[in-house]
């Protein structure tokens, strides 16, 4: 086992360096896991790259194995893919999936890691914490047979929402943008698109997810009367206006936050958060969730990818990044 394993960080906003991190033997009740792919979950991770976190969400973003502090230095990530290296013979030699930053190799508990499916590739299974968020929000929304429904937003999440979506028994499913290079996508997941202006109205339900005011204004005036609207976009430093007036108050309508780090409450008296991601992992077998990931890079080109990531120079939903073959110098 090597001493050492090598980690993204970011070393102040807008710059990120790769660091050398000592690694420990696992003990017992541990794993020792090598990474084969994480993601880039660009929403979230080009906030905490620019530096954007408000200091009052600082405990509420922290993801599971974080090390230092917002704004920076900080290692912060969580869509992580390995193999087991080291650990008890149950979980040797498998595939798993863990809420870990982009390092080559990492020693955690054996709770922190779940088995991916024999059905789901290892390459598609970076996606588990964005489908996950796609659960948890559907299971808030509670959409029912028949259904009208928008997401607006393609962006990871949205696109998994949507993917969901597109699965329920008689539902009308459009995935708003205002990029229509997003139609391929939406098609590739099985739901319809439109461009903002040409979506359909009349919903009973809209999922928002595209981060801005002007998305959400649009969702509002998706809805029909006693409509819902789910929120998931995180806005992180910036404030935005909601259009509250006008028909809001007569058409009686709702905007309600959903939010990955508490199940929700519909599910929350008899699943855990394992279970979700369990489920998460499970749906994953379906490869039409392929279409979400939209490039990919080695893990040593981080420190240059992730800015233009975060620019938006690099388009993408969600951006894989490739690890060192098992025997590698690099690895």
């Amino acid at each position: 086992m090597p001493c050492v394993a090598r980690a993204f960080w970011l070393d102040s906003p807008g710059q990120g360096e790769i660091r050398t991190v000592d690694l420990r033997r696992p003990g017992a009740g541990e794993v020792l896991v090598r990474t084969l792919y994480s993601g880039v979950s660009r929403g979230t991770e080009s906030l905490v790259f620019r530096g954007g976190v408000p200091e009052s969400q600082y405990t509420a973003m922290r993801a599971p194995f974080q090390e230092g502090e917002f704004p920076a230095p900080v290692k912060y990530g969580y869509l992580n893919v390995g193999v087991v290296e080291e650990g008890p013979d149950t979980l040797l030699g498998r595939t798993v999936f863990c809420l870990f930053p982009h390092q080559t190799r990492y020693v955690v508990p054996v709770a922190a890691v779940t088995p991916v499916p024999d059905t789901v590739p290892a390459a598609r299974a970076v996606l588990a914490g964005t489908v996950e968020t796609a659960v948890n929000a559907l299971w808030d929304a509670a959409p029912l047979l028949g259904d009208r429904i928008a997401v607006v937003g393609a962006g990871m999440v949205g696109c998994a929402v949507a993917a969901l979506l597109a699965r329920f028994p008689a539902v009308r499913v459009q995935l708003v943008d205002a990029d229509p290079a997003r139609a391929a996508t939406a098609a590739a997941l099985g739901a319809g698109f439109a461009l903002p202006a040409d979506a359909a109205g009349d919903c009973d339900l809209v999922v928002h997810a595209s981060a801005t005011e002007e998305g959400l204004a649009r969702a509002l005036e998706l809805l029909a009367p006693e409509g819902t609207v789910i929120e998931l976009s995180w806005y992180g430093d910036r404030r935005i206006s909601l259009p509250l007036g006008e028909s809001f108050h007569s058409r009686r309508l709702v905007v309600r936050s959903s939010q990955v780090g508490a199940v929700a409450p519909a599910r929350r008296a008899n699943r855990t958060f394992a279970d979700r991601l369990a489920l998460a992992l499970d749906l994953l077998a379906d490869s039409a969730f392929d279409a979400l990931i939209t490039g990919e890079s080695a893990f040593e080109e981080l420190p240059s990818v992730l800015p233009r990531l975060a620019s938006g120079e690099l388009p993408a939903l969600c951006h894989r990044i490739r690890y060192p073959a098992a025997g590698s110098p690099a690895g």
